[in-house]
């Protein structure tokens, strides 16, 4: 069977890999080189995550084993410890913020007791009118008010109150009652899978991307302008130039069905209402840390985040990058940074295009219209933006590790 995978970033390069032991698999990649936003660009001999940055680790035991058993071997990863701080008030606690009650306790024991008497006091019916609803009735009113709701606001760029809590499954670590006072008394952490993570020994996350793409037909500089059904033969057309029998797309649930010859008035009027966040990073020197990542909710300073990627190196370096949601011109990012002394000299900048997928109003509705369609048509989604999830590097793997399973099933390969 001939597969056709549009796009070739981790989903699709996973896809790819895993389908072309049993088929011909061709991947069209519109860049001029396949690994989508997790991708890096090598600047001062640093690599720079432009968008986010990506680093590995699974709770699923088949994306480890797919991982460090066909792309790259475990000996040419270092385990990185996650460090991950929180700037609060003028004071750096650790995250997640609902375990550094007693950190908070030293600068404001007020704040801390207040925070403490709302968890405990907090009753979660499961019934969720939005997202800031969400916040307080896990956490209380003083943690969502101090840190959960003006955090987030910066990083979706609307209120929580606009959106559907159905991306925080698994991103967010969630103590019941139980750990979080055990929390107060002893030194009880979260048990996220992201708490240690790996990165390859080359400090340069290409090293696993480019493994992943090794022997794999990909047809880059490729810009898929029409999608087509050849209903005589039963097979797909893309711009009048390939077939394929099988579809399996990674481009933007927003883009896809305009691509599609025929698609329906309402499918596309569902596409129209998908949103999406841009994303600002700029790579900087820096003074140094020990940390991995600075979480900042603040508004004095427009920054949600620091990725402090050079100690996902080994050796470690003083590097970081700065990330806002939206787009601000270089311009904006310098002068932003100087509020900063740890940030010393900026090196680079990027504004990326798709970056993180919005849940508000119309998210359940648009996105269920659309994949009924598609699952109609045939063409299989996959990928943070194939499917318009929040989903981390190892989601996208495991995704395409159950669609390739899938297709074999459904077409009679034991895979």
């Amino acid at each position: 069977m001939k597969i056709g995978i549009l796009g070739a970033g981790v989903s699709g390069l996973s896809a790819g890999r895993l389908l072309s032991k049993n088929h011909e698999v061709e991947l069209l990649e519109q860049s001029p080189i396949h690994g989508g936003i997790a991708r890096t660009k090598e600047v001062e001999g640093i690599a720079y995550h432009v968008t986010g940055g990506h680093c590995f680790n699974s709770k699923h035991a088949d994306v480890l084993e797919f991982v460090f058993n066909e792309v790259l071997s475990k000996d040419k990863w270092h385990s990185v410890q996650r460090n991950a701080n929180i700037k609060l008030h003028g004071n750096e606690i650790s995250y997640p913020i609902e375990y550094a009650i007693r950190q908070i306790y030293d600068f404001d024991s007020n704040l801390a007791i207040n925070i403490t008497k709302d968890f405990l006091a907090t009753n979660d019916d499961t019934n969720y009118k939005n997202l800031e609803d969400w916040f307080r009735k896990k956490f209380g009113n003083t943690l969502a008010n101090i840190y959960f709701i003006p955090y987030n606001t910066k990083i979706w760029n609307r209120p929580p109150s606009d959106m559907s809590p159905a991306w925080v499954e698994g991103k967010l670590p969630i103590p019941d009652k139980e750990s979080f006072f055990k929390g107060l008394i002893s030194n009880e952490e979260d048990k996220m899978p992201h708490a240690s993570f790996y990165y390859p020994n080359s400090n340069n996350q290409n090293t696993f991307i480019d493994s992943l793409a090794t022997g794999l037909n990909i047809i880059t500089n490729y810009k898929i302008e029409k999608i087509s059904k050849n209903e005589a033969d039963d097979n797909w057309i893309v711009n009048d130039d390939k077939q394929f029998d099988l579809l399996i797309s990674t481009l933007p649930l927003n883009i896809l069905p305009t691509l599609i010859d025929g698609a329906e008035a309402d499918v596309l009027e569902a596409a129209k209402k998908l949103k999406y966040n841009k994303v600002t990073t700029m790579l900087w020197e820096t003074t140094g840390t020990k940390n991995t990542w600075t979480y900042v909710p603040g508004a004095d300073i427009f920054f949600h985040r620091y990725i402090h990627i050079g100690n996902f190196f080994s050796p470690q370096k003083n590097y970081s990058i700065t990330e806002v949601v939206g787009e601000k011109s270089y311009d904006e990012m310098v002068e932003n940074g100087k509020k900063d002394p740890f940030l010393l000299r900026q090196v680079d900048y990027h504004v990326s295009e798709h970056a993180y997928v919005i849940f508000d109003e119309n998210y359940d509705t648009a996105t269920r219209a659309i994949k009924d369609y598609l699952n109609d048509a045939g063409i299989y989604t996959l990928g943070r933006f194939g499917e318009w999830q929040y989903y981390n590097m190892d989601v996208c793997i495991k995704s395409s590790i159950d669609l390739a399973a899938l297709i074999e099933q459904q077409y009679g390969i034991n895979y």
